[in-house]
């Protein structure tokens, strides 16, 4: 009988523990939203001119953390609004869409601030690299069909400040 008892006992336990495992692996873990901070102005002009094409309010991504994250885990942002990435130095670069769950235009821009090239209406959630083309040291994110609707082009230059 005491082996009986143990044996019930051990599966019991056992039966509770996959129980409960299980019901753990069904909570889902709250992320918390991600809101844009404006730490600086951006202006776009047409083609290094003084004619200023448009502004946006910019959030910089500089440190490692910044620009492997991106606007990852986003829900949007507003049309006057984008993310400028800065790196250390002028060359080819490559962005995906992994976690970014809205459409972004990706302006590549060289060290001298003209635009080199984009990459429109990048599709969310999506891995594929999507590379610079040319070498630069500057990326705009902005929503997707925005470039198009400001009439964006390459050529174009920019100037930003911090707040």
């Amino acid at each position: 009988m005491k082996t009986i008892h143990k044996n019930s006992v051990i599966l019991m336990v056992v039966a509770l523990l996959l129980f409960s495992c299980k019901e753990e692996s069904k909570k889902t873990i709250a992320t918390q939203s991600v809101d844009f901070t404006h730490e600086g102005d951006l202006s776009v002009f047409l083609n290094s001119s003084d004619t200023v094409k448009t502004k946006f309010n910019i959030e910089f991504a500089e440190t490692d953390y910044e620009t492997q994250t991106g606007l990852m885990y986003r829900k949007g942002m507003k049309n006057n609004q984008g993310m400028l990435f800065i790196f250390p130095d002028e060359r080819m670069h490559s962005f995906y869409m992994k976690n970014t769950e809205f459409s972004l235009d990706i302006i590549y821009i060289k060290e001298d601030l003209k635009i080199a090239s984009f990459q429109e209406n990048a599709q969310p959630l999506n891995e594929t690299g999507l590379s610079s083309q040319v070498p630069i040291k500057y990326v705009l994110e902005i929503n997707g069909g925005l470039a198009q609707e400001l009439g964006l082009s390459i050529g174009d230059s920019i100037s930003f400040s911090r707040k």
